[in-house]
């Protein structure tokens, strides 16, 4: 079962982009969290590169690589893809954006992916932000949202938010243990929640504390 994390292999190394010394950030959140938006403001204000796990995965399985292929059809079979194939696409997108500083977004999805990240990449994140949102905020936030999503239902939204629960979870207590872990409440209006964003992102040199 090698061949996946093979095709993954080739030509990704961690060297290029250790050497680089980037900025690594994981952003976790559960559905309705409201990261994806607040991403989109961190990469507008700070110069971050937002790349998102899942998206990589779709876009290898269209681009019709071997790799991708591969990647489809254990999809299509229920198994889980191996990590070590996110973190390669992960790892790739990163050396070939040029770039230095990343959000990565709903990744590690688990304790298992986290080992895995740093085992493959040699590195470890900046640190983690953590959107807070009561599952009741957020299911209120997926049934209004209507874009016609079928996995917004009620039954499907608490089965996810079990899932982030069962499975980020440790991974936050991991970091945090470490002090890495910057925890927003993102209950609030938009705005608000940015406002804490910005606390993190910003140099805290004008600011005595």
């Amino acid at each position: 079962m090698g061949t996946v994390v093979e095709a993954a292999n080739k030509g990704a190394s961690g060297s290029i982009l250790q050497k680089r010394n980037p900025t690594i950030v994981f952003v976790l959140g559960g559905p309705g969290s409201g990261k994806g938006t607040q991403c989109a403001n961190i990469v507008e204000h700070y110069g971050y590169t937002h790349l998102s796990a899942g998206d990589l995965l779709r876009a290898e399985i269209k681009s019709g690589s071997e790799n991708g292929t591969m990647i489809q059809n254990m999809i299509k079979e229920g198994k889980i893809v191996p990590s070590e194939v996110t973190i390669k696409l992960l790892q790739r997108a990163m050396e070939e954006s040029g770039k230095d500083k990343f959000l990565i977004d709903g990744f590690p999805r688990n304790e298992e992916n986290r080992a895995a990240f740093e085992k493959v990449t040699g590195m470890e994140p900046s640190f983690v932000l953590f959107f807070d949102c009561p599952e009741e905020e957020m299911e209120r936030r997926l049934l209004n949202r209507n874009q016609g999503r079928e996995d917004d239902n009620i039954e499907t939204i608490r089965k996810r938010f079990r899932v982030f629960l069962e499975s980020s979870v440790p991974v936050i207590s991991y970091y945090d243990a470490k002090g890495k872990v910057r925890k927003i409440d993102a209950a609030r209006p938009v705005e608000e929640v940015f406002a804490s964003v910005k606390a993190i992102f910003e140099p805290k040199n004008e600011k005595a504390d």
